[in-house]
């Protein structure tokens, strides 16, 4: 998904009126039938976002002829914009053009059902399972981890590209990444890079004193993070953390709220939940290591899901199975109540030049969440001659490949190599 989790970005008229939908063929489909199609997209659904949308295209513009691709196009361009995972949430769209709200909600469910259902069974497995997966395995789970921040890195790169489109929006990006590492909390930064992109042809003045106030935070907040050591990199750097498959109980309040926070924030792709989830499992709430949040990307990236299906694994971590339901429900509730609920209002107000501009700034602001959050993750997990070597060559290997399912491969490599140095230790 790495070498795919960059937004899938398409020629769209924004402004133009919505095409006509020909529900003809849709309309003749049963709810269980509805259900059915988009439960076996969901179970097809290796490759990221681009490959995911690819066969949403294939399957309702090319084959069932259920909309205009350019139709299509608008609604694709739209929720490009939204926050959450795109293909999800056009599968709720087209499922609810089909049959209402309520084939809305089976085709949403169906499309992310098979990840849900198999990441749930390797999170049972993963805690469950009485190994000590960073002992008898630690080459094998060094490597996986290792393979991980490259994809990550690799999302970065992708995600960048394609919203760092001039000086104001790196400097934003840059400034989010200082404020990562420094400690400041993520909704400051946040609204800063949103704030500064859309006020940035006003007043002069009004965007200097912004700019001024910003610059002074960060410089504090390193200064005071700083003498506590209590940044995230000192963290980072200062301790190996203990790792435990044991599952650590938090309340169900807290793994929602965590969920739909993360779910509310995933501008710009599903590696931009990354931080916000990292920053309440590992940094602040602590139910989890960072060992163990890896692992639960790692083992995402095999799946015919999402990204963001491994928030089921860091529920399952914090709360057991009903805390995997939990976190998993909220995560994926915007993606849902976004084309149900408020389609047509949000079509309308991303019209607004001030509002996109907003949205761009904020953008900005998530790609420097995750730069901040691939530096922690360095400093945590590649430590050794051996899993700098799996970085290099998996991070190399992104890059190069531009095939569908480059990132299970790469994950899956990157485990192969783990095995043969434990056999050959």
């Amino acid at each position: 998904m790495a070498a795919n989790q960059g937004r899938a970005r398409v020629t769209a008229d924004h402004s133009a009126a919505p095409a006509s939908v020909d529900r003809s063929q849709a309309s003749q489909e049963t709810l269980t039938a509805l259900f059915l199609r988009f439960l076996k997209l969901g179970a097809m659904a290796w490759g990221g976002p681009v490959a995911q949308i690819a066969m949403l295209r294939r399957m309702l513009v090319d084959d069932e002829r259920w909309v205009s691709s350019e139709h299509f196009n608008r609604i694709l361009a739209l929720y490009q914009v939204l926050p959450g995972p795109e293909a999800h949430e056009m599968c709720v769209h087209f499922g609810t053009l089909a049959r209402g709200r309520i084939g809305g909600v089976l085709a949403g469910v169906g499309f992310m059902l098979p990840g849900f259902v198999l990441m749930f069974l390797l999170s049972w497995v993963y805690f469950h399972s009485g190994l000590d997966l960073h002992g008898d395995l630690s080459l094998l789970f060094s490597a996986v981890q290792a393979a991980v921040i490259a994809l990550i890195v690799r999302a970065v790169h992708r995600i960048g590209s394609h919203v760092l489109l001039d000086p104001w929006l790196w400097a934003i990006g840059a400034g989010s990444l200082a404020g990562q590492l420094s400690g400041v909390h993520f909704a400051v930064l946040l609204a800063a890079g949103g704030l500064i992109y859309s006020l940035r042809q006003s007043s002069r003045w009004l965007v200097q004193a912004m700019l001024s106030l910003c610059l002074a935070g960060l410089a504090g907040s390193f200064l005071v993070h700083g003498a506590l050591d209590s940044s995230p990199l000192v963290d980072a750097a200062t301790a190996l953390e203990p790792v435990s498959t044991s599952v650590e109980q938090v309340s169900l309040a807290t793994l929602f709220w965590s969920g739909l926070k993360a779910g509310l924030l995933t501008f710009g792709g599903a590696y931009t939940v990354i931080p916000f989830l990292q920053r309440d499992a590992v940094s602040q709430g602590a139910w989890m290591s960072n060992a163990q949040f890896m692992d639960g990307i790692a083992l995402s990236g095999l799946l015919p899901a999402p990204l963001i299906i491994f928030s089921t694994f860091v529920g399952f971590a914090g709360g057991g199975p009903m805390g995997a339901v939990i976190l998993t429900a909220a995560i994926f509730l915007p993606a849902f109540a976004f084309p149900l609920l408020a389609h047509g209002p949000l079509d309308r107000l991303l019209h607004e030049p001030r509002i996109r501009e907003f949205l761009d700034g904020l953008t900005a602001a998530v790609v420097g969440l995750i730069a901040g959050t691939v530096v922690v993750l360095l400093v945590t997990a590649v430590r050794s001659t051996y899993t700098a070597a799996v970085f290099a060559g998996a991070l190399a290997l992104l890059f190069w490949s531009k095939h569908k399912l480059a990132v299970p491969l790469v994950v899956a490599g990157a485990a192969t190599v783990g095995a043969i140095a434990i056999a050959i230790r």
